[in-house]
């Protein structure tokens, strides 16, 4: 399945639709034509940046815009990002999860 995510006027995920895997540009036209806004493209299978596969282990394949989008989410046209928990964290650019100021001890320290 394609999953693509309509963004607001601020680029925030307003809903995901699933489409056809088989022709995901079809799916894509569908939407614009019937739907009209702005849609991305959005993976189910890519999380910070990262595509897994059926066994949930990273597969090599394309890492789409960083993260599976959720209504709320923000794209800044790299990546989805969850809204952010805090105003003192900051949005690490490589898998685009935020990170708190001061990281969290390890187990048993």
């Amino acid at each position: 399945m394609s999953h693509f995510a309509q963004l607001d006027k601020n680029n925030v995920v307003i809903q995901v639709l699933t489409g056809n895997n088989d022709d995901p540009d079809r799916g894509y036209q569908w939407i614009i034509d019937n739907l009209g806004g702005t849609w991305v493209q959005t993976s189910y299978n890519t999380h910070g940046g990262v595509h897994y596969g059926q066994d949930g282990e990273p597969d090599g394949g394309v890492a789409l815009y960083k993260n599976y989008a959720g209504i709320g989410y923000g794209f800044d046209g790299i990546g989805f990002f969850a809204p952010q928990p805090d105003p003192t964290w900051v949005l690490d650019p490589e898998t685009y999860y935020w990170q708190p100021p001061t990281p969290q001890p390890e187990s048993g320290a």
